[in-house]
């Protein structure tokens, strides 16, 4: 059931078995897990139903001191739903989505390249779950190998070497579906109340600090109850949740569960860029280009893309790493095209032009080029069939989605300004490094030269230093500040999503995150938002 918060009374004490705060997409998987059960479930949303740019402007605000970044009220929507009403993916139906999938077994181990990586759980402990949010999302089998989707129908991959750059798979989901049959599921439920208009602004402990009591919620007027719970689970994202936790700081001076100060650091995000293009090097290409764009398998959306494989990744000692090769114009391509043209007419009239010097110069540095100039402008009139016939492109643009290095000063810190609740504001600080930048650039040089050595062409490389580019963006993907650890002094929550030291307060959502490889959050949300209901249901059965 859905009840509006402002229908309590100020004061008022609820008591259930468990309190979770925030019904995003960790919140809502994890609630209906226990869905007709007879464990009792409260979910406190600081939204509604639907997005609120006013409340989000309200709330959501905050300071960006590091890396630029888009401003931390995008994209992050207080609502039942949480962050899936921004999926924007236009899908072949014209719905729209995200893309899935999982983070790849060497993503959870240690590496001693990557500082501070390693889970303390494995990729094994959450293929089950994996396979279950698959079926969840309804996204088809828990599959990403090419081969597999390839034997569906009459497709093609690059054939290049699968022990150095293989071809996966990205699955994609709809939003309105997912978002549509929680919201479902929770309307009818009688043993789970989302109070809608409640935002959690404080955990309470006991004097020492070993367990949390109840949380108190509020209305947008000031309006507060508080909720007593035999279980919290604090789903409110990468952002919020270490917020939560550090404001809450009534017997913990630091905030509950920073007693290593470590709340709020190795904010990850997926670095995001175009960078390159991919130039084929016969029309012949193009015709297994097919299976790299948005197509349907079995009424599933996905997609292939390029990875290094895991023998690259250990060999070279990089990040982990993917392309999308996305149709687009090639602009240098384009601007030779037009020089030669424009050279053309000017012979033809016996006239030298102005700008002859520009127009040489730009043929000149792309001589490497040259034979599709003359394809489309001599040997076949203009009119070569992979231009204009069926193809609008002479190339493929290179979208980078990479790792990140986990860094403890990459963080998100209290500010002295304060928001509707009077509870202090967010800064956030991210970083990245030489690493992260230098791992791009090598895994595309790896690309380029197995693209070489199969004769497919080569890949146009524009990044040049591990200086950060400016056009390099994030994915909205906030990971990491509350991570995964074995040991209490290297994170904040133990490998079942408990904080260190509070056996009744977990975490659920992507700030757990020890890693981030370079699969979109989503997936590895929903399967770690499965697991901790089972582990709360053992809880359970034990008392």
């Amino acid at each position: 059931m859905i009840t509006d918060s402002t229908e309590i009374e100020r004061d008022a004490i609820i008591e259930t078995d468990i309190c979770v705060a925030g019904a995003g997409v960790a919140g809502m998987i994890f609630a209906r897990e226990f869905n007709n059960s007879d464990i009792d479930i409260v979910v406190l949303e600081s939204g509604s139903k639907e997005p609120d740019e006013e409340l989000s402007g309200l709330l959501n605000s905050a300071k960006n001191v590091g890396l630029p970044y888009s401003k931390l009220n995008d994209r992050r929507a207080r609502a039942i739903g949480g962050s899936s009403h921004s999926w924007s993916v236009t899908l072949p139906d014209n719905s729209e989505g995200p893309r899935l999938r999982s983070l790849d077994k060497i993503d959870f181990e240690k590496r001693d390249w990557v500082p501070y990586s390693g889970w303390p759980i494995t990729k094994a402990d959450l293929d089950p779950y994996y396979k279950k949010a698959h079926a969840l999302f309804e996204i088809g089998p828990y599959r990403y190998d090419a081969e597999y989707w390839l034997n569906k129908q009459d497709y093609s991959k690059l054939p290049l070497d699968d022990e150095v750059v293989e071809t996966t798979v990205f699955h994609f989901a709809r939003r309105e579906t997912f978002i549509g049959k929680r919201m479902n599921e929770l309307e009818k439920s009688e043993n789970i109340n989302v109070y809608i208009n409640a935002t959690a602004v404080n955990i309470h402990v006991n004097e020492e600090a070993n367990q949390a009591l109840y949380m108190i919620a509020s209305d947008l007027n000031g309006k507060r109850f508080k909720v007593k719970a035999r279980y919290f689970i604090l789903a409110m994202g990468a952002v919020e949740t270490p917020r939560l936790l550090l404001l809450s700081d009534g017997i913990m001076k630091n905030g509950v569960g920073n007693q290593n100060d470590l709340v709020g650091r190795f904010f990850m995000e997926h670095p995001h860029l175009k960078s390159g293009i991919f130039y084929p090097s016969d029309s012949k290409i193009f015709d297994r280009m097919d299976f790299y764009h948005m197509h349907m398998r079995d009424g599933v959306p996905i997609m292939g893309k390029l990875a290094l494989a895991e023998g690259s990744i250990r060999k070279e000692k990089l990040l982990n790493f993917s392309a999308q090769l996305r149709s687009t114009p090639a602009r240098e391509l384009g601007k030779a095209d037009k020089s030669f043209r424009h050279l053309a007419k000017a012979i033809k009239r016996l006239k030298i032009p102005d700008d002859m010097g520009h127009h040489v110069g730009t043929l000149f540095r792309n001589l490497d080029l040259m034979h599709y100039v003359l394809l489309r402008n001599i040997l076949n009139g203009g009119k070569d069939r992979w231009y204009n016939e069926k193809y609008e492109y002479h190339g493929f643009e290179v979208i980078v989605m990479s790792e990140q290095t986990p860094d403890p000063e990459s963080r998100l810190t209290l500010d002295q300004s304060r928001d509707r609740f009077g509870k202090n504001k967010i800064n956030l600080n991210w970083k990245l490094n030489s690493q992260d930048i230098r791992s791009i650039i090598r895994s595309q040089e790896i690309i380029d030269r197995e693209l070489r050595n199969s004769k497919l062409g080569k890949l146009d490389i524009e990044l040049k230093d591990d200086s950060i580019p400016d056009h390099l963006t994030g994915g909205w993907h906030h990971m990491g500040t509350t991570r995964m650890s074995k040991d209490p002094k290297q994170g904040v929550v133990d490998k079942n999503c408990c904080i260190h030291g509070i056996p009744n307060l977990h975490v659920a959502g992507p700030s757990v995150f020890p890693t981030c490889g370079y699969a979109n959050p989503v997936l590895t949300i929903a399967a770690l938002s499965i697991r901790l209901a089972d582990h709360l249901k053992h809880l359970f059965l034990k008392k």
